[in-house]
């Protein structure tokens, strides 16, 4: 974000200040130059845009709205923004069908306070991508789960966990455009399952990936995203 130098990830966590808040973190990866920028100021922005973009639109197709914000600049290649982007639009998406827009305002509030949990790097770090981490935010919310639910708490990791095997098929390294694709296609074939409600045509709608040029870890041709 700040010089466009490579990121370097540490196995050992060390004190660094956060360029923007001067806020001290323990952290394990800075630019090649020592920059770092903390989760909260990396996302702030983003998280504005697609809150208030999903509060307004009257859009109903998951993918198409993930692929227009991201085209915005303040989203980037990476980052935990994508961690609130995956049910902010899978939640919008299922809210607009069912004509929910008085319930879609206060489900976009609590995805968002629930993805803000999610540390960048979780995928790696944790083994647990935090796009597939959105999916079981978005089932739980519709669902009403609780730790002390049964069935809706079954439903939300079901989720999860479906999410993060289509992922690991393709393994790493990690690009949250891929992962995010991976999580919204999933997603909605699980609510298509689940809820009987279709949120857009998954099975013939499969995204060309328009941001590969500015992903320096790009699998090209092994991703299923890739189209010369």
């Amino acid at each position: 974000m700040i010089c466009g130098k490579e990121l370097i990830y540490y196995e050992d966590y060390k004190e660094v200040e956060c360029l923007y808040c001067h806020k001290k973190f323990k952290a394990n990866v800075t630019c090649l130059d020592g920059h770092y920028v903390c989760d909260m100021c990396h996302s702030m922005d983003a998280i504005g845009l697609i809150e208030n973009y999903c509060r307004e639109t009257d859009k109903t197709n998951p993918m198409e709205m993930a692929i227009e914000l991201m085209k915005n600049p303040s989203i980037n290649m990476h980052g935990p923004e994508h961690h609130f982007l995956v049910p902010a639009v899978l939640l919008t998406s299922y809210y607009n069908l069912l004509d929910g827009a008085s319930e879609k305002a206060k489900k976009l509030a609590v995805a968002k306070m629930r993805a803000k949990d999610i540390k960048g790097g979780f995928c790696g770090f944790y083994g647990n991508c935090g796009a597939a981490v959105g999916t079981g935010i978005y089932v739980s919310i519709i669902t009403g789960a609780t730790p002390l639910t049964r069935e809706s708490w079954g439903l939300a990791n079901l989720m999860t966990g479906t999410a993060l095997l289509k992922m690991a098929e393709t393994g790493g390294p990690r690009c949250c455009k891929r992962n995010l694709f991976t999580a919204i296609k999933e997603a909605a074939k699980f609510t298509d399952e689940h809820f009987n409600l279709k949120l857009y045509d998954y099975e013939d709608y499969g995204p060309i990936c328009s941001f590969r040029t500015n992903n320096r870890e790009c699998l090209k041709a092994k991703c299923p995203y890739f189209k010369i």
